[in-house]
């Protein structure tokens, strides 16, 4: 994989999806100069003898207390020890890699007063394969993404716990194996590391990112239901969406007549269908998902922007030497983007789990019931349409907003929190409950085509249709059913699926 340059500001959205997926990443050494000048800029700010929040004072609440000179470095090393307070399972290694990239950017600005070589540290941590241990719970979203943020700090102090492969080994150990050493932090340094917003950050574009896969897998098994049931392509028609003018749906309906394009299923029931409209489950797809695109794209353009700014507190300005403080640490952006995921999530599940209803349901789809040749001997896919209303019903529960809560903390000194972090967190969970309805849509219109007589859907239909039937036969008979499932999830969850159609889909970074 090509490794990524990370130009502190301007990180396309793609670029950090492909820093998720494990792609090697450097530094921009331009940025080494403003780095230099913020950590001077902190000592020329010292020398003046003002109090300066986050500098010479307590946090919080305890901002109005002054930390004599001598203390400075204690006071910094307090704070990490302190605000490392997460709880719950380890995060993700790979959301913690991008939580770290997305700070190694943000510190590299010049905007937070910390030295070269704390900077060094962390970019050699993620070159070296070092993901410290980061509890996913404990952070409200605002004062930055203290806990989570803090065990990232710990650990380069050469405290807590890191990630090197799959062992998990204490902080110092793990930094001297790689050749590293712990840092001792100077002043600022420690609250620049363990605020602002990257973790939520990092779990909402993880979120975006698996959104973005699991979509375009729907896309396919869309399409494929679509010819199982003998549905029309009418409704694809670029007239009708032109007319209402929505990019996503625009662009939705053209990839579902690709998709399409010479089937000879649909070709079978062009003349003399007594049907005069399809359920909304097929007709509405341009809609549904297209709005889902768009509400996907918006996220992204929230998050690429957040990616690329500095939201730690207090901001150093070397030109004039001036710590002001303000509140970019709040994640409302990141919250409201992450409520925006979540609910795209939701739909692309709920109408794919009603294309399965459709399709074992013989009124409505033609097919035999519950998709086997002998119904009632066998039961079919029954119960994974079960499962797939149980997976769209929890996430239906999921995707209640988590940014219209809000709970005082630090003795109400910061008193309206975003929830970006929770808000954020949910989203793996919610697109590998979308993921699993997805395969079962995969599976059973699959083997709702198998029943047209031996009829091809289109190229890039049976492209997709053969990856699957590589992995999982025609369901003749009832069998263990959990395999073929965990065989569809991995097309899907891959990206093998929407690959294999040969199709240019749309998507949401580039």
């Amino acid at each position: 994989m090509t490794e990524i340059l990370l130009i502190p500001g301007a990180v396309a959205l793609a670029d950090w999806r492909a820093v998720y997926r494990g792609a090697a990443l450097r530094l921009d050494p331009a940025s080494a100069p403003r780095i230099a000048e913020s950590a001077a800029a902190v000592e020329r700010i010292l020398a003046k003898g003002a109090p300066v929040y986050g500098i010479n004072t307590g946090f919080g609440k305890l901002a109005s207390v002054r930390i004599d000179d001598a203390d400075l470095a204690t006071l910094q090393r307090n704070i990490v020890l302190s605000h490392a307070a997460g709880t719950g399972a380890p995060s993700p290694i790979a959301v913690v890699r991008l939580m770290m990239a997305l700070k190694l950017a943000s510190l590299a600005q010049g905007a937070s007063g910390v030295r070269p070589e704390t900077v060094a540290l962390l970019e050699a941590m993620l070159a070296r394969g070092l993901t410290p241990v980061i509890p996913a719970q404990g952070s409200v979203g605002a004062s930055g993404d203290l806990a989570p943020l803090s065990h990232m700090a710990v650990a380069m102090i050469g405290m807590g716990e890191i990630f090197v492969g799959d062992a998990r080994l204490p902080a110092a150990e793990a930094l001297a194996k790689a050749g590293l050493a712990p840092i001792e932090l100077a002043a600022k340094e420690g609250l620049a590391l363990l605020n602002g917003t990257q973790f939520s950050a990092a779990n909402a574009l993880a979120g975006l990112f698996e959104a973005e896969q699991l979509f375009e897998a729907a896309l396919v098994t869309g399409a494929l239901s679509t010819e199982a049931a003998k549905g029309s392509d009418t409704p694809f028609d670029p007239r009708i969406h032109l007319l209402r003018r929505h990019r996503g749906q625009i662009e939705v309906a053209n990839a579902l007549r690709t998709l399409m394009a010479g089937s000879a299923i649909r070709a079978s029931h062009l003349e003399g269908d007594t049907r005069v409209q399809d359920p909304y489950c097929l007709r509405c797809q341009p809609q549904v998902m297209g709005a889902a695109l768009d509400l996907l794209r918006q996220a992204g353009t929230t998050l690429e922007i957040e990616a690329n700014g500095v939201s730690d507190n207090p901001l150093i300005f070397p030109e004039s030497d001036e710590a002001l403080s303000g509140g970019n640490f709040h994640a409302e952006p990141v919250a409201f983007a992450a409520d925006m995921i979540a609910m795209a999530i939701c739909e692309i599940g709920s109408i794919s789990e009603r294309r399965i209803a459709m399709l074992v349901d013989p009124a409505l789809s033609g097919l035999p019931a519950f998709l086997t040749p002998q119904p009632g001997l066998n039961s079919g896919f029954m119960i994974p349409q079960v499962t797939a209303a149980a997976l769209v019903s929890e996430n239906k529960q999921r995707a209640y907003p988590a940014s219209v809560d809000s709970i005082p903390t630090s003795a109400n000194q910061e008193d309206h929190v975003s929830m970006a972090a929770h808000g954020a967190r949910r989203l793996l969970d919610m697109a590998e409950n979308a993921t699993a309805v997805i395969g079962i849509e995969l599976l059973a219109a699959a083997q709702g085509c198998d029943f047209h007589n031996g009829l091809a859907s289109s190229e890039a239909l049976e492209r997709a249709r053969a990856l699957l039937r590589g992995a999982v036969p025609m369901l003749d008979h009832d069998r263990h059913f959990h395999p073929d499932m965990e065989a569809a999830n991995a097309l899907v969850r891959s990206g093998a699926l929407a690959s294999a159609a040969g199709v240019a889909l749309p998507g949401v970074a580039g």
